[in-house]
C-alpha cells in the first residue's frame, strides 16, 4: 500500500517561515527554537488573554443590610 504523505504550507507564527504543517514535529511552530521564544513570551506574560474584571464590593456596604 501506497504511503501518502500530506503537504500543508502554513507560516510559523513565531518567525513567519513557511513550512510543511505535518512534517514538523515542533509544529505550528518550525522549529524547537520558535517554540521555546512563544514559550518565553507567555511566560514573561507578554501575551495576555482578556478575563472578566472583578466585580469589587465595598465591605461597608455588604454589612450595611445587617445593621
Amino acid at each position: 500500500m501506497k504511503e501518502i504523505k500530506k503537504s500543508f504550507l502554513i507560516d510559523c507564527p513565531s518567525c513567519g517561515e513557511s513550512f510543511s504543517y505535518y512534517t514538523s514535529e515542533f509544529r505550528p511552530f518550525c522549529s524547537e527554537r520558535c517554540r521555546m521564544v512563544d514559550l518565553g513570551q507567555w511566560l514573561r506574560e507578554d501575551y495576555k488573554v482578556p478575563g472578566r474584571e472583578e466585580i469589587r464590593i465595598d465591605e461597608k456596604e455588604c454589612f450595611e443590610d445587617e445593621e
